[in-house]
């Protein structure tokens, strides 16, 4: 009996021996700085990471785990001549030095500045829901959109309330994947069927990037991309795009077409307190937002209109119905928890210590339009334009606008600045995608913070 006892102990000791050993090593090989370099978002390069440990004592990856990041980091620079910033957090340190060799991509307005705040809503924005939820295609039968969720129509209704920035009263709300998809249904319902030639649309240039593609993506008899506003005749039936603040840069926008056959939209992405500030409410007939640029939701694809016509609005959900059958209920239960979210905060601004989530973002983009001014004004081969202060009537403040996007110029002799940038590792989108020059770029001001650290370090940098 005691022979079996004393077996047993030893059994059990090489057990734990054996299992240390396996935590251990699951925990070397899986370390977050490790996870963190084999990440490279942006990147068109795959590199792989030959961890090798002492196979034969599983203890020593304790000791040796600095020793190693060092092996890591050591193959990385010869295996590649061009650094991809790994994927990190809005929190995450600067770089060691001026982000040389690092390729930063600021090419997309991909919202991830915002990061920060939601990490510290925690459990108050999670939502969760059941396999037996959201199973029809149906929401709300009565309401011209009837894939509409009520409970993103009140979350709608009164965040614009709450900011003062469209007057949601006797309009009618579509949802869309996007607002890219409300754009296409808009332009479906306003084009006239029998009409003897497909319908002009245009916009004052610099316009957004993705207005041609869109248009002109299915070749539709209906519409036609027609360039700039400024150069329609206007004798003939034509929509106007007005994006205000302008995409990409960023100036509060009028129509530019002054004929009586056109049909206005108008895209406000960007017409959030954090970007512009708020005079009025807006009062147009078609009036589209986004999640993705108010609150930086990017991933959750939800947009909506606000249509004065009855009519137009219920082309426009034929559109979304024949497109997609509807939009996902899941995501506009998401968006109606944001932005539920973010009018509480302006309500309680004042009752609770935390920040408001318009306050922290209008920091954020004050700061950083700063910094960026800062760098350009060390060198005499870039421009920025400047914007007329003016009062906010959701925040009370004087400012000028603090766009999404910078829109850099190269002066001189510089013809081609994407190429430039290009050349020094910063990947932008250049002007010919606007219908402007090409001395012109557009920079994202919404990237993570060691982007746009790495952006404002370099530029001072450049030369001819």
């Amino acid at each position: 009996m005691a022979d079996y006892v004393f077996l047993l102990k030893n059994i059990l000791v090489v057990s734990l021996a054996v299992n240390m050993c396996l935590i251990l090593k699951i925990s070397y090989y899986f370390d977050d700085d490790v996870e963190t370099l084999t990440s490279k978002r942006g990147s068109h390069m795959n590199h792989e990471l030959y961890l090798n440990g002492d196979k034969n004592n599983c203890f020593n990856g304790v000791n040796q785990k600095n020793n190693r990041r060092a092996e890591v980091d050591a193959h990385v620079s010869k295996t590649t001549t061009t650094k991809v910033l790994p994927k990190t957090t809005s929190s995450s340190p600067a770089a060691p030095d001026d982000g040389e060799g690092v390729v930063i991509n600021l090419d997309h307005g991909d919202p991830t500045m915002y990061e920060n705040f939601w990490k510290q809503k925690g459990e108050e924005t999670t939502v969760v829901t059941s396999s037996w939820q959201y199973i029809s295609y149906f929401s709300d039968l009565k309401n011209v959109c009837w894939f509409l969720e009520p409970e993103l129509v009140s979350s709608i209704t009164r965040i614009h309330k709450v900011v003062g920035n469209a007057i949601t009263e006797g309009r009618h709300i579509v949802v869309g994947t996007g607002s890219s998809q409300l754009y296409q249904a808009a332009l479906f319902a306003l084009s006239p069927s029998d009409a003897p030639g497909p319908m002009s649309v245009v916009s004052a240039a610099p316009f957004y990037s993705s207005y041609p593609l869109m248009t002109d993506y299915l070749k539709s008899g209906l519409h036609k991309w027609a360039g700039d506003g400024s150069d329609l005749n206007k004798e003939e039936p034509y929509i106007e795009l007005v994006t205000s603040p302008n995409n990409p840069d960023g100036f509060t926008r009028q129509d530019v077409v002054k004929g009586n056959k056109g049909i206005l939209i108008h895209d406000l992405a960007y017409y959030w307190p954090q970007y512009t500030p708020i005079s009025s409410p807006a009062d147009n007939d078609i009036m589209l937002f986004t999640v993705s640029k108010s609150t930086g939701h990017a991933g959750t694809r939800i947009g909506w209109a606000l249509v004065k016509d009855r009519a137009i609005a219920k082309k426009m959900t034929t559109f979304i119905e024949i497109n997609t059958i509807g939009v996902s209920k899941e995501s506009q239960i998401r968006a109606a928890k944001i932005l539920q979210a973010v009018s509480d905060s302006c309500e309680q601004a004042n009752e609770k210590e935390a920040e408001s989530f318009f306050n922290y973002s209008y920091r954020i983009m004050e700061e950083r339009w700063k910094k960026i001014r800062e760098a350009v004004n060390k060198t005499h081969l870039f421009s920025l334009p400047n914007f007329t202060q003016e009062t906010c009537s959701f925040s009370g403040r004087t400012f000028g606008q603090l766009p999404a996007f910078a829109w850099l110029k190269c002066e001189g002799e510089v013809d081609d600045c994407e190429s430039l940038l290009r050349k020094h590792k910063i990947w932008t989108r250049g002007g010919k995608h606007f219908g402007a020059s090409t001395k012109y770029v557009r920079i994202s001001m919404l990237s993570q913070d060691i982007e746009f650290e790495i952006l404002t370090r370099r530029l001072p940098k450049i030369i001819s």
